[in-house]
Formats: structure tokens, C-alpha cells, sequence
């Protein structure tokens, strides 16, 4: 699929990589893909959107520590994604910011360009969804956004789901709705059977 061709104002970019993996058993942006470790796969795509900073979201002694960019750990401990969200918010220094999770193997960049794209346009983050379904880690989000991310993990609430939900009630968001086909961007490797069978 080719990138759009229309210029985009400045966007930061961060990669989430510092989940606990806990379901997988190891770590997640160390797996083999292609090759490579996960996160140089997704490194890569976030760097074909041509973001004019770009962060890793994770543990200052990841795997990913030779990648080349900012690693940011996260300002509220063992808080999950949203808490790597939110370093990420903190630090980035443009109004939007593009986020992209380590075990989402098959999102393009030109899906998330597009995503960027409308957001400036409509002037919210977007969020995709298909139905109930939702995905907050491949995403758009306004940097004006920290401070509601900061007040849910002042309150102990660290459901995404709360959080977007929230942030569309504020007018921060809005949900873009995917197609059948751009579903399946979206599988998750959470096991080691989803492993298994994204690489047969």
C-alpha cells in the first residue's frame, strides 16, 4: 500500500515497548521477525512515516537500547500502557503523536499516515474501531491530551478503554472506523500460539 503523497505537519512518533509480556513468557520486543527482533520490524514502519522525533517506550535496558532514538521510561510505575503513554506525551514536542505497539506485527505505515493525516485534519486523535473492538496502541493522540492521562493514573485508573472513552466525551478523540480488510492489521502476539501461528 503506498504512503500518502500529501505533506503532513510535524508529528512525534513512539514505539510501546515495555509491556511485561507476561502471557508470551519473555520478552516481546526481543522476538524473531523476519530475521530481526520484533521492534526493529515496528522501528522501522514508524520510521517510514517519516516522524520528526521518535521515542521507545520502555525499560532503560531493553532490548531495543541500540536502536538510536530516546528510550523514555515510564513516570508511573508497573501503570501499563497507558502509563508509557502518557511518559511518551510528556516528552513528545509536537501536537500529535503517532503510538504504535511492539506486538502489532502487521499495521502498515501507510495506515498509520493516514491515521495522522486525518487527525490533523479533524482536529482529534483517532482511535481505531470495528464494531466493540477498539485499538488505543495504534493510534493518534493530541499532545494536549497528557494532563487527562495524568489524572487517570493519579486515580489508580488504568483501563485504555477509560481513558479513550474519556477523552472522546472531552472532544480529544474520535474513533475511526476500520474496514473489514484493515481488521486484520490488527492481531496481536500475546502467546506463544499466536506466535506460532503468525509464523507458519
Amino acid at each position: 500500500m503506498a504512503l500518502p503523497n500529501s505533506p503532513l505537519p510535524a508529528f512525534s512518533a513512539v514505539l510501546i515497548a515495555g509491556g511485561r509480556s507476561s502471557r508470551m513468557g519473555t520478552d516481546k520486543a526481543a522476538l524473531p521477525w523476519g530475521g530481526q527482533p520484533l521492534w526493529r520490524h515496528r522501528l522501522a514502519c514508524l520510521q517510514e512515516t517519516n516522524p520528526s522525533e521518535l521515542v521507545i517506550s520502555g525499560k532503560p535496558d531493553g532490548s531495543y537500547v541500540e536502536a538510536g532514538c530516546p528510550i523514555i521510561d515510564d513516570l508511573t510505575p508497573d501503570a501499563g500502557p497507558l502509563g508509557g503513554l502518557q511518559a511518551a506525551l510528556r516528552v513528545c514536542s509536537r501536537d500529535w503523536l503517532l503510538v504504535l505497539a511492539v506486538d502489532l506485527p502487521d499495521v502498515p505505515a501507510s495506515f498509520l499516515v493516514g491515521l495522522v493525516k486525518t487527525a490533523v485534519e479533524r482536529g482529534r486523535g483517532q482511535v481505531p474501531v470495528h464494531a466493540d473492538w477498539r485499538q488505543p496502541l495504534a493510534a493518534v493522540y493530541p499532545r494536549a491530551i497528557e494532563p487527562w492521562a495524568t489524572e487517570c493514573l493519579a486515580a489508580g485508573r488504568l483501563s485504555l478503554r477509560r481513558f479513550v472513552d474519556g477523552a472522546v466525551e472531552a472532544g480529544l478523540l474520535e474513533m475511526r472506523d476500520v474496514s473489514d480488510h484493515e481488521y486484520g492489521f490488527f492481531r496481536n502476539l500475546n502467546t506463544p500460539d499466536d506466535l506460532s501461528t503468525a509464523q507458519s
